[in-house]
C-alpha cells in the first residue's frame, strides 16, 4: 500500500504526491506499484502452497505503505560546524550527529581511508541492511519446506517523499533515495545541495551545513 504523504491532498496521494511534511519510508511497499504495495490475490497454489498475487489497479490511499520512523533519518535534520565539533569540519559535525559523510540510508558503505570522522567512500545496495534475511527467499521446497535468503541488490534504499520531493518515481515501483551531502554555499529549500540531490528541509542551507538531500533519480526496479 503506497505511502500516503501528511499534508498532501486526498487527491494528489491518490496520484503521486510531493507535497506535506517529508517522510521516509520503506523502498519495498511506499511507492506505488512497489513489490509489497496493494495487491490482490489469485488462485492457490498446490505445491509452492501460496496464492498468486495480482498488482492491483487501485491505489489504497489510507495508508502508512511502510512508513520508517528512523532516529534522525529526516530532511529536516541539519547539521552544521559549532564550537564543540571535533574537528572543526563538515564530516566531524556530521559525525558528531552520529551520521557518516555520504551516507545513503539502507544501503552498505565503503569507507574513504583516513578518519575519524569516517567518510563514505562508495554505497553499496544489499538488502540484508534493511531486513532480516535480505527480506525474500524463493518458494519454499515442498518437500523439505526449506527456502534460502536471497537479497536484493538493487533498488533498496531508504526512500523520501514531501516538501516539493516526489514518492514515486518512473512506473515500476521505484522511490527516490536519501544521502547525506553538505552546502558550498546558499542553498534554497528545493534546490541542489549537491549534483542530484535535494534540500528538503525547512530553510535554506548555508556553507558548510549538512543534510539528508533527497536523490532526483529514483532507485533502480527492486530485484
Amino acid at each position: 500500500m503506497p505511502a500516503g504523504l501528511p499534508g498532501d491532498s486526498a487527491v494528489n496521494n491518490a496520484g503521486n504526491p510531493n507535497l506535506g511534511v517529508p517522510v521516509i519510508f520503506d523502498p519495498i511497499s511506499g511507492p506505488k506499484g512497489s513489490p509489497l504495495d496493494h495487491r490482490t490475490f489469485g488462485a492457490w497454489d498446490a505445491v509452492t502452497r501460496v496464492p498468486a498475487t495480482i498488482a492491483s489497479t487501485g491505489n489504497q490511499t489510507i495508508s502508512t505503505g511502510a512508513m520508517s520512523t528512523g532516529i534522525g533519518l529526516s530532511s529536516d535534520n541539519i547539521m552544521g560546524v559549532n564550537p564543540n565539533t571535533r574537528p572543526q569540519t563538515a564530516p566531524g559535525a556530521i559525525f558528531q550527529a552520529g551520521f557518516d559523510d555520504n551516507l545513503v540510508p539502507g544501503n552498505v558503505p565503503t569507507y574513504a581511508a583516513g578518519g575519524p570522522p569516517p567518510v563514505v567512500a562508495s554505497n553499496a545496495v544489499n538488502s540484508t541492511r534493511l531486513y532480516i534475511g535480505g527480506g525474500r527467499s524463493p518458494a519454499q521446497d515442498p518437500v523439505t519446506h526449506v527456502g534460502t535468503p536471497n537479497p536484493y541488490t538493487v533498488g533498496i534504499s531508504i526512500c523520501s517523499a514531501g516538501r516539493g520531493g516526489s514518492r514515486d518515481g518512473g512506473t515500476l515501483g521505484q522511490g527516490f533515495p536519501l544521502k547525506m551531502v553538505t552546502a558550498t554555499g546558499t542553498v534554497a529549500v528545493g534546490a541542489a545541495v549537491e549534483a542530484g540531490f535535494g534540500n528538503r528541509s525547512t530553510r535554506s542551507v548555508v556553507t558548510g551545513e549538512s543534510v539528508f538531500g533527497s536523490s532526483t533519480a529514483q532507485n533502480g526496479v527492486i530485484s
